[in-house]
């Protein structure tokens, strides 16, 4: 449905907005891209360099860097979230909070505590991986729904409805 350079300034623009919606807070950017690094420098935000280690990998790396920086509860949110304005404003009302997408499959948003070992499960049915985890690990848990956070972009339909015009410059 775009092209592929509309795809890089569509995912740019995406994650740049959700680097500002998770500002007061210090915000770190999981990867292992030279270029994903600088530009998300340039953004103001701290890289946490996790070679080879796929997605879930770099999940718990970046999990416990934070936690030897003292960080006591991380937010982890993908950049290719539609509206991540309140972000910043969750509630922290158990000890893993999660936002699903909107087909209730993915994990858009999750919190979690640094100091426990979470395995990460991102991927097909994360939601429900997740959920599963924090049972496994006797943690509470509080699920949020009808939140604009839900709506990422995964798929071409994601895309409907939403104003690409502004999205694409």
């Amino acid at each position: 449905m775009l092209s592929e350079q509309e795809r890089v300034v569509l995912i740019k623009n995406l994650t740049a907005r959700v680097i500002a919606a998770a500002q007061p807070f210090d915000v770190a950017v999981v990867c292992d891209d030279d270029e994903v690094a600088e530009w998300s420098r340039n953004l103001g935000a701290q890289v946490i360099w996790t070679p080879t280690r796929g997605l879930n990998g770099a999940v718990r790396d970046g999990v416990d860097a934070l936690g030897e920086r003292g960080v006591e509860r991380v937010i982890i949110a993908h950049g290719d979230l539609v509206a991540p304005e309140g972000l910043a404003d969750l509630p922290h009302a158990a000890d893993v909070v999660v936002i699903p997408d909107a087909r209730r499959d993915g994990t858009n948003v999750l919190i979690v505590p640094a100091a426990v070992a979470f395995n990460f499960c991102y991927g097909p049915q994360s939601f429900t991986a997740h959920l599963e985890e924090a049972t496994r690990r006797g943690l509470s848990v509080h699920i949020i729904t009808n939140s604009a956070l839900q709506h990422d972009v995964d798929e071409p339909s994601d895309l409907e409805g939403l104003d690409l015009s502004t999205l694409l410059n």
